[in-house]
């Protein structure tokens, strides 16, 4: 996407929040005299219609701070990456009362505040996308370059809906600007009316955007073939129509304009943002229009807040580096170094007691009383022992809430391994050359170099290819959505989650009526995950207040 000024940026956002309506009826949505002259006039010039699509991609821009203290956005740090909360990957560092761990403790209710952000904030987008629609026609451009700009915006309202379908299943489906009473009368629409809908602006969106080989530099971050297909194919898998997702994926697969990159930590540390895996990403520019990630993920020793902490769970996944299942027991397991004889994308993702970060010791040990990084549950630090490696630019010595670094929203590797867990459950036949080009592409990658899975048994596969997917996506965003469409969240989301071992501490959390655990773990929490009532989000309560239709 064109860098330009956070400014014009914010200017353009206020343009839309004031001529568009969104679900609820807010003060801060009315309109005044001069929107409307505004309005008449924006539409004459194709540097307009520019900003008009830049905010379309900007979404809520947190105007007084870049560092989030809620979800501004599903392609936003907070909204993607700390969905990780609600699943067995990671622990919110602010507690059990953390939001995101109501999504699947079996405390949720439509009262958490969260689910009012993304809410409120994907219809605030779907507006916007609708009020564009309606009125980039009167723009004088191309109609090459008027059918990107729509299938731009066909793309991102389609995207919100992706979302709203998924985490809520049924939801009003808007695609006109509403009246205030519209908009407080609005009824539900069945889930298979989004999906159904979305599916379809995908695939007619991909038909005027532009490959991902032939997007310009200057343009990176803008909305390709390539992305559309690669929402498309979440959907269709999501929903099992494995058939359907396998000729998607092929079509991002045979256009062959994306790879698997050789540097796994380069595509997560802003080094290699225009990297040929990165199919769609966040764009964030230092002063311009950055982001507070850093700040709330660096650990405490480098001056963030420690917000995310990975789970023992997530770390078990990770196998010893001939493919065998990781043990506590294995005489390869090195409590001092978690990571010596493991898949080196261990390293690459978490921190753990005794390692480097920024050339400085971290020190989570929970007997370390003089550390800021200590294990405990009162300190600013870790609440599991680990920490976040990815996403954390070593390199990084500016503002850590100004971080210019790029978020990654889909990766090919995750393609890759969509299209064999379609062609899996599709029932084709899984041969060697199928693993190769998929589940092994990405495991053989140079950084990574791990073993190919060479076994074509169904459910050999399809417990490995889960497994590759947990620890290839780690902590981006994935997994909790992974654990509701397979329907595993009732099994994996129920009981008791630890953190690190610490074989010689003194001081271990134990669970309040249990003995200390047999591999010396810390206690973290406890997750109660209720089948069928969790695996949707309830409507946000203050939407119900404004609009019953809604209950």
């Amino acid at each position: 996407m064109k860098r330009i000024t956070y400014k014009n940026i914010k200017l353009i956002l206020c343009i839309f929040l004031a001529s568009s309506l969104t679900m609820s009826c807010k003060k801060q949505l009315d309109t005044n005299p001069l929107d409307k002259f505004a309005n008449d006039t924006f539409w004459s010039s194709e540097t307009n219609a520019r900003l008009a699509i830049t905010g379309l991609y900007k979404g809520e821009i947190q105007m007084n701070s870049l560092a989030e203290f809620s979800p501004s956005d599903w392609w936003s740090y907070h909204g993607l990456l700390y969905l990780e909360f609600a699943s067995d990957n990671a622990y919110d560092r602010r507690g059990d009362n953390s939001a995101f761990n109501k999504l699947s403790d079996g405390t949720l209710t439509s009262n958490i505040g969260i689910l009012s952000n993304y809410w409120t904030l994907s219809y605030k987008r779907i507006a916007r996308a609708n009020f564009f629609l309606e009125n980039v026609d009167k723009t004088p451009v191309s109609p090459e370059l008027l059918a990107r700009f729509k299938a731009e915006a066909r793309f991102i309202r389609a995207c919100q809906y992706f979302y709203l379908s998924q985490y809520w299943g049924d939801a009003p489906l808007v695609t006109k600007t509403l009246t205030a009473d519209e908009a407080n009368h609005v009824i539900k629409n069945k889930k298979q009316e989004l999906v159904a809908f979305v599916e379809r602006e995908l695939q007619e969106a991909a038909n005027d955007l532009p490959s991902y080989g032939k997007l310009p530099a200057a343009e990176r971050g803008r909305a390709t073939k390539q992305a559309a297909y690669a929402f498309l194919g979440r959907l269709q898998l999501a929903e099992k129509s494995y058939a359907a997702a396998i000729k998607t994926y092929e079509n991002i697969i045979n256009a062959n304009e994306n790879s698997i990159d050789p540097n796994y930590t380069s595509l997560f540390d802003g080094s290699n943002e225009s990297s040929k895996e990165i199919i769609f990403a966040t764009q964030y520019l230092v002063d311009l229009a950055g982001n507070g990630m850093f700040q709330h993920n660096f650990p405490a020793i480098a001056g963030g807040w420690h917000l995310h902490c990975p789970l023992g769970s997530l770390v078990e996944s990770y196998t010893f580096t001939d493919g065998t299942a990781f043990s506590y027991t294995d005489p390869r397991y090195n409590s001092q170094n978690i990571t010596q004889n493991r898949d080196p994308r261990l390293g690459f993702t978490v921190i753990s007691n005794g390692d480097r970060f920024k050339n400085l010791r971290y020190i989570s040990h929970p007997d370390s009383t003089l550390s800021i990084d200590q294990l405990t549950t009162t300190k600013q630090a870790t609440r599991t022992g680990y920490g976040l490696r990815k996403f954390n630019a070593e390199n990084f010595s500016g503002n850590l809430q100004n971080s210019g670094t790029d978020l990654p929203i889909i990766r090919y590797a995750e393609v890759l391994l969509s299209y064999l867990e379609a062609k899996l459950e599709n029932g084709d036949p899984l041969t060697a050359e199928l693993l190769d080009k998929t589940i092994n592409a990405v495991r053989r990658r140079s950084s990574v170099n791990m073993p190919p899975i060479a076994v074509t048994n169904a459910t050999i596969v399809r417990a490995a290819l889960r497994n590759e997917r947990r620890v290839e996506l780690a902590l981006e965003g994935i997994r909790y959505w992974d654990l509701l469409r397979w329907d595993t969240a009732k099994d994996v989301l129920n009981g008791d989650f630890y953190g690190a071992a610490f074989p010689d501490a003194k001081n271990i959390r134990v669970k309040a009526g249990s003995s200390r655990d047999s591999y010396s773990r810390w206690y973290v929490t406890k997750k109660s995950f209720r089948a069928g009532q969790d695996n949707h989000w309830p409507i946000p309560q203050s939407e119900i207040d404004i609009n019953p239709n809604l209950k």
